[in-house]
This record gives structure tokens, C-alpha cells and sequence, in this order.
């Protein structure tokens, strides 16, 4: 018997026994649903991540001060305040640091601040007339407080577009932090979150008033700044650290009481996270794709005790043992193929309907497609090949016996 007549020989044997056929199919279809659509929320969560990470500036080195060392523990970086404003002034000259573009000194700190009846606790930033170029950040309404207002610890603040929303607040509003009235001279455009913060939620003010006020009198929490270009990010990143160990007096590098970071390491630690529970959930789904083969192998061999007389009439009427085990194994794949397909229009169905009834982006790309589709088929495949051979092993006499 050729391929092709068995192929027909198969597709009538599956329409014979239609509900059983949607039903076995139903196991591949959810398998294959679940994995491209939880591999498409994975990718879209891994995107968003590094978009928000990406548009604080490709640019950007953070440094923070040195780890602390209590009891043999040593704590995470930036756990001593080993920076000061003359770290500050250092990395701003342009002779000894010409790649470097702006710089800005940040405390930050948690506080509540109010407008009339409204109040919300929020992130305070403390830094100087550089932030807003040091952080790549632009302002929707207003102005940024002046280097002449740092120097006169000026109770000036700009509100990020969140903070401004929830206090109804705008710019030449008075709002109490720390028990201190400040004048709002400035908004900042919306950015959206980064990680796990909010860049939208949060109050920045001249840094000598936040020491005044929150922080205390002394050295500095972070230093932010840019590189000229994002092709001078390394240059950069070079000066500055150069520059940290001459003030710092530091001759072994190693040893250095300061760490620097650029935004590259924060979207690899991101993409490494959110690959790793991409992977994680898609094993789970991928686990419905196992239980949908044994469910195929399951119907397979239903089929093959019902149809024993049938497979010992074809045997006796000349079909070969390997024409009964081609039927079987094209009736096993085709069932999963098609659960496959339908798994992936299933799967497109979610990319189209999550977005628009949940915050929840699902990015749907060919790869994943294809193996999934492809798994299904194999699945079939192999879990058919126990049921097709035990049909073929079957004789003619024996079968035409069989009630």
C-alpha cells in the first residue's frame, strides 16, 4: 500500500471516531497553548523591563560607596557613605574628565509630604542643578532648581509626575516635608517605572537642604553621571574610576571603597532574571505537552484493541506489517499536529484578548511557534509507536479471532 493511500486509510479511521479525536487533541492543543503563550508573556515582561532600564540612559554609570563589614558579614555595596562632594567636583572637570558629560550627587531618602488634606509617602532625592542631565530627564511644566539654590539651601523641590498627581500639586504649590514648607517650582515628564521603583514617584531637592533636613551633614549615598555619548561609556567609566582612587588615595584597585555600575549590567541582570522564569514556567507548561502524549498513546491503543478484526481482514488481504504500523503512527502525529495548530491559534488568541483586559503583554514571535508545533508532532510520533507496533506485531489468524 502506498503513503498516500495509507494516509487516507488513517485520516478515515480518525473521522470514524470524532469526539474521541477532539478529545485526545484537546491535551496537545492546552499543552502548546500554554507554552508559546507563557514563553510570549515572558518576552514581552523581558522587554518592557529593558525598555524602562534603557530609557534612563544607555549612558549612565552609577557609583555608589563602599560595603560595610560587621561581625565577619560584610553588607551589599553602597552600605557606607564613602563618597563626598568633592567626588562631586572631581568627576566634573572636564581636563581630567573629559568623556564625562554631567554629574550629580544623590541622597536618597523615604518621607511624607503634604499638600492641604492630601499627603503621600514618597522617594526624596537630594542633589544638585545637574540631575535632571545626569539622569537623562526632561520637565513637563516648570523650571529645576539653580546651583544658586543649592548653595542658599533654597527649600525649592520638583515633583516627579505621580507624586504630582496624587498631591493635586503643580508648580508654585506649597507642600509641608519634614515639617518644612517648599515651593514647587518644577514637574517632571512621566517615565515610568524601572525595576521595582517608580521614577514617576518621588520628590528631588537642592542636596545641602535634604542633608539639612533628612540626612544629616556629610558625604553622599550615589553619584550619578553621563558619558558624552553612549560611545564613550567606557572612556567614561575609566576617568572616573581613575579619578575615585587618586582622591581616595588607593593604590590597589582592588581594595577600592567605591563601585561603579553602568545601566548595561542592570538590563543583563534583568534579561538573565526574566529568562530564567520564562524558562522555569515554560517547563511547567511544557509538562501538559507530556501528559497530551501519553492521552494520545492512551486512545491509540483503544483504537488498537477495537480494530484488531479490521487489522487481521487488511493482513489477511495482503497489507505488510509496516503498512498497519505507518497507518497508526499517521493517525497518532496528525491528532497531535492538528492539537498543535489549533494550540497555536489558541495561543494568538491569548496575544490578542491579554493585552486588552489585563496589564499583561504576551509577545508572540515564530520560534516558539515552530518548536511547539513541532514538539506537538513529535510527541504524537513517539507515543504512538507503542500502540502502531503492537497492531503490526498482530496475525491474521489471531486477529480475525479476537470479538
Amino acid at each position: 500500500m502506498n503513503v498516500l493511500r495509507t494516509f487516507e486509510t488513517a485520516l478515515r479511521g480518525i473521522g470514524a471516531h470524532r469526539l474521541r479525536s477532539v478529545l485526545t487533541t484537546l491535551g496537545i492543543l492546552f499543552g502548546v497553548a500554554a507554552v508559546i503563550s507563557t514563553v510570549g508573556i515572558g518576552q514581552a515582561s523581558s522587554d518592557t523591563v529593558n525598555s524602562r532600564i534603557a530609557s534612563l540612559g544607555t549612558n549612565e554609570l552609577t557609583i555608589s560607596g563602599g560595603s560595610s563589614l560587621s561581625g565577619g558579614v560584610r553588607g551589599g555595596q553602597g552600605s557606607v557613605a564613602t563618597l563626598t562632594m568633592n567626588d562631586v567636583k572631581g568627576l566634573s572637570n572636564r581636563l581630567d574628565a573629559p568623556d564625562i558629560s554631567a554629574v550629580a550627587p544623590a541622597n536618597q531618602s523615604s518621607a511624607t509630604v503634604v499638600n492641604g488634606s492630601l499627603n503621600t509617602t514618597t522617594t526624596v532625592v537630594g542633589s544638585s542643578d545637574a540631575w535632571l542631565d545626569a539622569n537623562n530627564k526632561t520637565l513637563a511644566n516648570g523650571s529645576f532648581f539653580t546651583s544658586g539654590n543649592v548653595t542658599k539651601h533654597a527649600l525649592v523641590a520638583v515633583l516627579g509626575s505621580t507624586t504630582a498627581t496624587t498631591l493635586r500639586a503643580s508648580v508654585g504649590s506649597m507642600v509641608t516635608l519634614a515639617s518644612t514648607p517648599f515651593t514647587v517650582v518644577g514637574v517632571l515628564q512621566s517615565s515610568g517605572g524601572s525595576g521595582f521603583s517608580n521614577q514617576d514617584d518621588q520628590v528631588i531637592i537642592p542636596i545641602t537642604t535634604q542633608q539639612d533636613l533628612i540626612a544629616g551633614q556629610g558625604k553622599i549615598q550615589r553619584i550619578v553621571l553621563t558619558s558624552t555619548s553612549a560611545a564613550t561609556l567606557g572612556s567614561a567609566y575609566a576617568e572616573a574610576n581613575q579619578l575615585l582612587l587618586q582622591t581616595h588615595h588607593i593604590t590597589d584597585s582592588t581594595a577600592a571603597d567605591f563601585s561603579i555600575v553602568s545601566q548595561s549590567t542592570f538590563i543583563s541582570t534583568a534579561q538573565s532574571v526574566t529568562n530564567t522564569l520564562t524558562l522555569l514556567l515554560a517547563s511547567i507548561a511544557a509538562i501538559s505537552l507530556l501528559v497530551g502524549g501519553i492521552g494520545v498513546m492512551n486512545i491509540m491503543l483503544v483504537t488498537v484493541t477495537e480494530r484488531t478484526r479490521e487489522i487481521g481482514l487488511r493482513k489477511a488481504l495482503g497489507a505488510k506489517p509496516g503498512d498497519i504500523l505507518r497507518q497508526f503512527l499517521i493517525e497518532a502525529s496528525t491528532l497531535s499536529l492538528i492539537g498543535g495548530i489549533l494550540g497555536v491559534a489558541v495561543a494568538f488568541g491569548v496575544g490578542v484578548i491579554a493585552p486588552r483586559v489585563t496589564s499583561i503583554g504576551v509577545d508572540i514571535t515564530l520560534v516558539p511557534v515552530v518548536i511547539a508545533v513541532v514538539v506537538a508532532a513529535g510527541v504524537g510520533l513517539i507515543f504512538g509507536v507503542y500502540p502502531a507496533a503492537r497492531a503490526a506485531r498482530l496475525t491474521p489468524i489471531e486477529a480475525l479471532r479476537a470479538e
